[in-house]
């Protein structure tokens, strides 16, 4: 029987190979890549299953934050490197690897746990639900209408090209900032920083533009990484600028970033990279459908561990009660619970009440953020209204006029 157990040290060579297969990388770590690997081992985080000697699949997870509706945060096991070899499929490793780190986030006190999924149908049945989406959009900019003569903020900011160190050095407080105002958006560690700067490399590695928005005080109020191509049609440039990541912290930066990308010489597409589906970008625009969506797609997976705690974490703008039948059939966090709600605070308690709205644990995630609408949920199925209107009152209090969103990926 394949050996499901947490990876040794020694044992990361092998791991890694069997990441690689997994991911479609040629196999053989190299030294420079295992060497950046090494800061990601925790004992006990790096699960493999092993047939013999090899490693036949990979799992890690790590310490992260998440930001709940309202500002706070909350503790949240943040899974990645998920891979099953391919002469190993369908034989419930992932599920084995999946148990066990569940359960002791449970222990730990993980509030919830997170992913990224590569693909749609593999998570719900471990009771993860998509919680937030992300849009890219492709600017066609000699269509969209901004002045390309713009050579700047008029009002003291100011547009300055910076350095990685200078990134690294700004970019952890800023963010800090940003994504503890955005339901969704998870901490960054310092790795987080290193590889984005090229300081740590796990792949090949290309280095792009970085640009930062100071504001009349000089402070760092966004941060923009950026690749170009280098593309001519005959004697005319057809360049795209294509965006690692942007953040601002102030509407005034974000849209003095954007309208900096639009406006470089020889540029005539931008890729937004990875936004929020309500973003501004395309409303940034004289002519909003310069703006293509090229990308819309489901992006955050959310796995509830601690129905209370999700709950009273984040804030509410209606008032109301609701007693939720929640059902987990992994046993981490089902039962019956009552949410009282107010813009002053909330509570949810345990309950023997009748329930009013029956859902997976799964659904619940994805209202958690306050992105889906039960009314939705409900007519797709997917939950239960047994008191009448109890999915509207559901809405009342979860829905949220912003949308949660998660720049990362992890």
């Amino acid at each position: 029987m394949t050996d499901v157990r947490p990876v040794t040290e020694t044992e990361l060579p092998d791991w890694h190979r069997a990441l690689n297969t997994g991911f479609l990388r040629p196999p053989t770590p190299t030294p420079e890549q295992l060497e950046a690997r090494r800061p990601q081992f925790v004992p006990g985080r790096l699960l493999g299953a092993f047939d013999g000697d090899r490693c036949v699949a990979t799992f890690r997870s790590f310490a992260q934050e998440i930001t709940a509706v309202g500002g706070a945060t909350v503790p949240a096991d943040a899974i990645s490197n998920v891979t099953v070899s391919p002469t190993h499929r369908r034989r419930g490793l992932l599920t084995r690897m999946m148990n066990l780190d569940l359960a002791a986030a449970k222990d730990r006190g993980d509030v919830v746990a997170t992913l990224i999924a590569a693909e749609y149908p593999i998570y719900g049945r471990y009771g993860f639900g998509p919680a937030t989406w992300t849009t890219e959009w492709t600017v066609d900019v000699p269509r969209a209408g901004l002045d390309p003569r713009w050579s700047g903020p008029a009002d003291g900011a100011r547009i300055d090209l910076v350095g990685a160190a200078e990134v690294r050095k700004a970019g952890p407080e800023l963010h800090e900032r940003v994504r503890r105002a955005q339901p969704g958006a998870v901490s960054r560690d310092d790795l987080w920083w290193q590889v984005n700067t090229g300081a740590v490399r796990f792949n090949e590695w290309t280095e792009p533009y970085y640009v930062a928005y100071r504001s009349a005080s000089g402070e760092v109020e966004g941060l923009v990484s950026y690749q170009a191509d280098d593309t001519w049609h005959g004697k005319q440039p057809q360049n795209t600028a294509d965006v690692n990541w942007l953040i601002a912290s102030t509407p005034a930066a974000e849209r003095a970033l954007w309208h900096y990308l639009c406006s470089i010489d020889w540029i005539t597409k931008v890729k937004s990279g990875r936004r929020a589906p309500d973003d501004l970008l395309p409303l940034l625009l004289p002519d909003p459908r310069a703006a293509r969506v090229t990308t819309h797609s489901d992006w955050l997976w959310v796995r509830i561990l601690d129905v209370v705690r999700a709950l009273e974490s984040r804030t509410y703008d209606g008032t109301g009660t609701l007693v939720l039948e929640v059902v987990d059939r992994q046993g981490l966090a089902g039962g019956r619970f009552r949410l009282a709600a107010s813009p002053a605070g909330a509570s949810c308690t345990p309950t023997d009440d009748a329930a009013e709205l029956v859902l997976d644990i799964a659904e619940l995630a994805t209202l958690w953020l306050g992105d889906e609408s039960a009314v939705r949920l409900l007519a797709l199925g997917r939950v239960r209204d047994v008191r009448e209107g109890a999915a509207q009152v559901a809405d009342a209090l979860l829905h949220t006029s912003g949308r949660p969103w998660c720049p990362d990926l992890f």
